[in-house]
């Protein structure tokens, strides 16, 4: 019974529209069983992807409501599905493989989880990371945008951390899970920012990491910045709830473009073109600060490889010569985020060919 509903939430897990494909090894499942009990996997496959309050789902379910809050409470607490406490009201909803229950292994992550997500990663990589739209997007270096006066909202750092009203910062998951494996990074790794439309959000949501104020988180993007780490944000135009800034040795995202060779893993609406009459070929953008590999040297010069390029702005910071600068994408190339959650599940879905509408 126990093997049969892992297999169940698997499948219940891959009907998301986000994936959660099975290996030829089956993987997959005892990493699953490493995250869930039984009863959990049980619970978890009634659940949706809109919140809802445990009356909503007791009534939905048939489940009785007696202790089923203090269930989905502990679920919570081991990162197996979202929770909000409005006080006397709480609400929860399931969460897909990524975004969401694997970061939310952060505080229980071990060298034996670790390795089971490294494994399934072969499987899950190339075929999460190819389908549209992508997960995340670029948030580029804002001084370096060609036009900061016509940059939309979801193109600009201050943008996002303005709308937000609360803020928490966390170690990368990524990192945490790389130096588990013997492959520390030296990047900082307290660089994962939380971002709620509530204020006071994560003052008791210790799960979410240390709170923080909008100032600092302003200042550790500066710092992430600094340290050559690339931001990015949930693909979609409205509703971000995080920053992320990752580096290309540990992030799944930017491993899927080196490792993979899937240079649309992450939706990108700009691009970075080197001066080469400017350039004064010191490298320092092409050893040190491109995460994906697209810059090289060329003529006593470097340049861009276009195609390659996720638009970053990394390169252009550290110029001596000013010499990089960021361009608008074409049209023809250019991919515009979803309107927001609700419209990314539903754009994933389409190209996926998945009927989730139970879970929705």
């Amino acid at each position: 019974m126990s093997e049969e509903i892992y297999r169940k939430l698997a499948k219940v897990l891959d009907t998301l529209p986000n994936g959660f494909p099975p290996s030829e090894d089956g993987i997959e499942l005892r990493l699953l069983k490493k995250i869930f009990a039984p009863e959990e996997a049980e619970l978890f496959c009634d659940l949706r992807l809109s919140f809802e309050t445990p009356q909503q789902i007791a009534q939905r379910t048939g489940r009785p409501l007696e202790g089923l809050e203090e269930k989905l409470l502990v679920m919570q607490q081991k990162g197996q599905v979202m929770g909000v406490d409005f006080g006397e009201v709480k609400i929860f909803r399931m969460l897909p493989w990524v975004f969401g229950i694997f970061e939310f292994q952060l505080p229980r992550i071990d060298r034996e989880l670790a390795e089971l997500s490294e494994a399934y990663g072969a499987t899950f990589g190339p075929r999460f990371f190819a389908n549209k739209p992508q997960l995340m997007q670029i948030v580029p270096i804002e001084s370096k945008l060609p036009d900061r006066s016509t940059a939309l909202p979801y193109q600009q750092i201050s943008a996002i951390l303005e709308n937000g009203k609360s803020f928490s910062v966390n170690e990368c998951i990524c990192k945490k899970e790389q130096k588990l494996l013997g492959h520390a990074c030296t990047h900082p790794s307290q660089v994962c920012l939380a971002i709620a439309p509530l204020p006071g959000y994560f003052e008791n949501a210790k799960s979410w990491g240390k709170p923080i104020t909008r100032q600092e988180a302003y200042e550790l993007m500066a710092k992430a910045e600094e340290s050559g780490l690339v931001h990015m944000t949930n693909n979609y135009q409205g509703g971000h709830f995080f920053i992320c800034n990752c580096c290309s040795c540990c992030c799944g995202v930017l491993r899927s473009i080196n490792q993979w060779g899937i240079p649309e893993g992450v939706n990108s609406q700009f691009v970075a073109r080197i001066d080469p009459e400017a350039c004064v070929a010191c490298g320092t953008c092409a050893e040190q600060r491109c995460q994906v590999h697209a810059i090289e040297e060329a003529d006593g010069a470097y340049r861009v490889i276009e195609e390659k390029c996720i638009g970053c702005g990394l390169c252009a910071t550290t110029c001596p010569s000013e010499a990089i600068r960021l361009f608008e994408k074409e049209a023809q190339k250019c991919t515009p985020p979803p309107a927001d959650e609700k419209q990314w599940y539903e754009q994933r879905a389409k190209v996926r060919g998945v009927d989730f509408s139970r879970y929705a």
